[in-house]
């Protein structure tokens, strides 16, 4: 361990072989994501956004990887691991699927990224889009089903993606620098968003692949040098339900704080508090589909590859990456709490409090306190390089992909007209909004610190993803899908999903010695139990409002569903036809303006009449001047004879 009281060789409970080792990991990232930025095509949306189209399927592989494993694993699976044992890494292993023989266990892993690589890309290349909102308003027609999961997408980014990784970053922070929380994340945020500015996906794909090899090295190390500490993998298996905080559970006759008998087990009963099978095999599924097959996160880095061949190898490596995590990280969390029961297996809720901040527990730290425990003087900073690299991946990947959904998806209905320069410069400046938010956001994160981060995202995604997913499969498997079907869908799986998230976050979990006074169907309804149910409940309301109402014609599904996905018949966009259809009203009012011509007719008769009636006037006036004028001739005549009589008088 480091000496904690030497102050001239150590910051915080880093040495400076430590400082040494993550100085050189931020210089040899920076230099990547630099040198990435600048061989980019970072003046086209094509080349921005999807890296130009042009990714290796290793890269593919490694950033889906990384992209999908974050500081929120590292915190959240150590942390589940430590208090219930290797059931949590179901959420892994369905790629997230289980089974029992490692060799169903290795097919059921890449499962679900199966069904992205051989399925869902196939139709979203086809269909010629950017981000998942943009297909469905090509393959629905209309903007509301694309505007409101372009709003939702972003939502749940900023407070359960990056308001995650930020907290499982502030505890890993917390434990081993001693620095001031907020300049350290404020630091990796601004870091993280650079990269995402600067150079696109295609600096993003490139450090997530750098930063994938360091979690991979660091993780090793410390889960070789925790089976070591603790006499191996049977030493785990047998002493992980001693590893008691016995000062509190014996004295108090509870067991709130003791490892479950299972804990050993992936499957386990129907009414298991924590991860029942069924749940898990469908439930688990649902929401596994939801992320893996329709989260612009994710679908952006496989659209982002050469060609296909390159999209479904990158989806085997990732999935054979996704069997590491329960080695790495779930067995780890179960060694700390082996080697440090009263910190990491704490249920005295005021011991706990004062160890880390929270009265339902303290599983969260595991994974940090692992590491100070048992790295030495170099390797300590390398671990803090590799949360670093988790935490940085993960930002940089939602960052980059909200900038395009908010680009693509919300500034171009703002601004219609948009040049390529200005939605480089939306997305660039949406990414600071989102870098603004997530500080902002830091100090609801610490008072909302606990033992149940990991189960919390879960069950937020069981309580919101379903409907989602419903469309989806839906959309691409089902051509009578029509857009007021999935948007009613939508809207009843968002009222019951978000009622039923209130309901179970308005009565929370108690702490360890509380007594639980929750209604016994928020005790027994698991999130998972409920993902299931909303999924039903979605896609019976798809199917019965879609049958009820007008199908789409065939000729606006070409190279939008599986099934079409080959066609090259010419697609005629549904909103096309619908601005189509408003000519013939545009032509009527054409139709009617002629038919004012004779009411203007009419006027100018009018005004015409009335030129006779002027002429008459006039005419009259100049009558009246020719008998004045005969008059006065008449006058000058007669003077003139008056005066020839005189002049013969004379």
């Amino acid at each position: 361990m480091v000496n904690m009281d030497d102050e001239q060789t150590a910051i915080g409970s880093l040495e400076w072989g430590d400082v040494v080792v993550l100085v050189a990991y931020f210089l040899v990232v920076l230099s990547v994501g630099l040198a990435a930025s600048k061989l980019s095509n970072r003046t086209t949306r094509g080349g921005y956004f999807l890296a130009g189209r042009s990714v290796h399927w290793i890269l593919i592989g490694a950033s889906l990887f990384s992209s999908n494993v974050g500081s929120g694993h590292f915190v959240g699976l150590a942390g589940s691991g430590a208090a219930t044992g290797i059931g949590v890494a179901a959420f892994e292993l369905n790629g997230e699927k289980i089974s029992l023989t490692w060799r169903q266990r290795i097919r059921n892993t890449i499962f679900v990224l199966l069904i992205l690589g051989w399925l869902f890309v196939p139709v979203y290349v086809s269909a010629g889009v950017y981000t998942m909102p943009e297909y469905l308003r090509k393959r629905f027609g209309g903007q509301r089903i694309r505007v409101y999961l372009s709003v939702l997408a972003i939502i749940l980014s900023i407070f359960t993606k990056i308001s995650a990784d930020l907290y499982a970053g502030a505890i890993f922070i917390e434990q081993s620098l001693g620095w001031n929380l907020y300049v350290s994340i404020i630091s990796l945020v601004l870091l993280s968003a650079l990269f995402s500015i600067l150079g696109g996906l295609t600096a993003v794909i490139w450090t997530d692949t750098l930063q994938t090899v360091i979690m991979l090295l660091g993780s090793f190390t410390l889960m070789i040098l925790g089976f070591q500490r603790v006499g191996g993998y049977q030493a785990v298996v047998f002493e992980f339900n001693d590893a008691i905080d016995y000062s509190w559970i014996m004295s108090n006759q509870m067991t709130c704080g003791v490892p479950p008998k299972n804990a050993m087990h992936l499957f386990r009963p129907l009414d298991d508090p924590d991860l029942p099978w069924l749940g898990v095999i469908f439930g688990l599924t649902v929401s596994a589909v939801w992320y893996w097959c329709t989260d612009q996160v994710i679908v952006q880095r496989t659209l982002a590859a050469r060609n296909m061949h390159h999209v479904k190898a990158g989806c085997v490596f990732a999935g054979l990456l996704k069997i590491l995590p329960m080695f790495i990280l779930v067995m780890p969390g179960m060694i700390a709490r082996i080697l440090l029961p009263n910190e990491v297996g704490c249920s005295d809720p005021d011991i706990c409090e004062k160890l880390c901040g929270s009265r339902t527990g303290c599983s969260n730290i595991a994974y940090p306190r692992l590491v100070l425990e048992l790295m030495p003087n170099g390797l300590r900073g390398l671990m803090l390089a590799v949360m670093i690299a988790a935490l940085m991946s993960s930002l940089t990947s939602i960052f980059n992909s909200s900038a395009t959904i908010f680009t693509i998806d919300i500034w171009t209905r703002i601004h219609a007209n948009a040049s390529e320069v200005e939605e480089m410069v939306a997305g660039r400046l949406f990414v600071l909004v989102l870098v603004v938010v997530s500080v902002l956001w830091v100090p609801v994160i610490q008072a909302n610190t606990g033992s149940q981060l990991f189960n919390y995202i879960q069950s937020v995604t069981s309580y919101l993803s379903p409907p989602v997913c419903a469309v989806y499969v839906l959309a691409i498997f089902w051509p009578r899908t029509n857009e007021k079907g999935a948007f009613a869908g939508l809207m009843v799986g968002l009222v019951v999903g978000a009622s039923w998230f209130v309901v179970t976050l308005a009565y929370g979990v108690p702490s360890c010695g509380e007594e639980d006074t929750r209604p016994a169907i928020v005790t027994s309804l698991h999130y998972l139990y409920f993902g299931m149910l909303l999924f039903g409940i979605s896609v019976i309301v798809i199917v019965v409002v879609s049958l009820l109402t007008k199908p789409i014609e065939e000729k606006h599904l070409y190279r939008l569903t599986f099934w079409t996905r080959y066609s090259d018949e010419p697609r005629e966009d549904i909103d096309d036809m619908e601005a189509r259809n408003k000519e013939p009203r545009e032509d009527i009012d054409d139709m009617e303006a002629p038919n004012e011509e004779p009411r203007e007719d009419i006027d100018d008769m009018e005004a015409r009449n009335k030129e006779p009636r002027e002429d008459i006037d006039v005419k009259e006036a100049r009558n009246k001047k020719l008998r004045e004028d005969i008059v006065n001739m008449e006058a000058e005549n007669k003077k003139q004879r008056e005066d020839i009589d005189d002049m013969a008088i004379r």
